[in-house]
């Protein structure tokens, strides 16, 4: 089993910034990749953005030059560090771990991002 636990959501104004921060525990060995979702009410679950081991990332066009993600494999913590937000970027942003092995999935609780116009 791998565990994570996201931090870092909350309320902010049009054009500021907040970090999102995912710790994963347990069996997180034969990690693909570890990334961020989002979804919001009545959308589907989009990508955010994904980092594979060897640091490559890959973003949605619709957070590109805005946000960047990172990771600290040491920690194994992911990181997404939101600038520019938008009042078309509140969600709840999940983490997720992918997995060479099975169980290939695993995702967070979920952190609310709400920005205010």
């Amino acid at each position: 089993q791998v565990q994570l636990v996201e931090s870092g959501g909350g309320l902010v104004q049009a054009g500021g910034s907040l970090r999102l921060s995912c710790t994963a525990t347990g069996n997180i060995f034969s990690i693909k990749y570890m990334g961020w979702y989002r979804q919001a009410p009545g959308n589907p679950r989009d990508k955010v953005a994904v980092i594979t081991n060897d640091g490559s990332t890959n973003y949605a066009d619709f957070v590109k030059g805005r946000f960047t993600i990172s990771r600290d494999s040491a920690k194994n913590t992911v990181y997404l560090q939101m600038n520019s937000l938008k009042p078309d970027d509140p969600a709840l942003y999940y983490c997720n771990v992918e997995r060479w092995i099975f169980p290939y999935s695993y995702w967070g609780q979920g952190t609310q991002v709400t920005v205010s116009s």
